[in-house]
């Protein structure tokens, strides 16, 4: 995939801030600071466009970026561990499964895991709510640069045992490991959709 342009359309606290246009969206799901934002940073091969931060939760509203302006991705605040009040994380469960349950412009979600921790319980639930509601979704094992390969592949393989059919990619922001795969698969979502609009 060659990337012309990425840019931030809007961030949306409450559903009415979400764009109106009909394009194709990609949403990257994970827990906190699990590199969701990472993983767009690289996918777009733009450092600064996705906020990165080594303090969980920074991600507190919906970000919408327009690429190429043919699609977007979607950019979810993290479940899990962020710094927050109950209320405000709350609020964002709310706002994550209002998104996920009704955005028609949805085609795919990124399911993003901590390799060196494997699904956690917050991710096989989302998992599971993924495969229940027929939804396309690929899942991505990030920092897969924090483990030797022995590690991974035995991450890898834990991961799929939950996961049926779906690919599972392993994936380093440092590296590049993974890109490739990536956009591949999301490519062949958004086109899929795009010849059927």
């Amino acid at each position: 995939m060659t990337i012309v342009s990425a840019e931030l359309v809007c961030t949306a606290a409450e559903p009415c801030h979400f764009p109106k246009e009909n394009l194709p969206e990609v949403a990257f799901v994970g827990r906190s600071n699990v590199g969701k934002s990472s993983l767009i940073n690289s996918l777009t091969k733009k450092k600064k466009l996705a906020f990165t931060s080594s303090t969980p939760g920074r991600t507190q509203q919906i970000n919408f970026y327009r690429i190429n302006r043919e699609f977007c991705f979607v950019d979810l605040p993290g479940y899990g561990f962020a710094k927050a009040p109950r209320e405000r994380k709350y609020q964002w469960a709310e706002l994550i499964q209002y998104y996920l349950g009704g955005r028609d412009q949805l085609v795919s979600c990124v399911l993003t895991i901590d390799s060196r921790l494997g699904p956690t319980p917050l991710d096989l639930e989302r998992l599971r709510w993924f495969q229940q509601n027929l939804l396309p979704f690929i899942i991505v094992s990030t920092k897969s640069d924090k483990l030797s390969k022995a590690e991974l592949q035995k991450s890898l393989n834990h991961t799929k045992s939950f996961s049926l059919d779906t690919p599972v990619i392993a994936f380093s922001a440092v590296s590049g490991e993974g890109r490739d795969q990536v956009w591949q698969l999301l490519c062949a979502l958004i086109y899929r959709k795009t010849t059927r609009s």
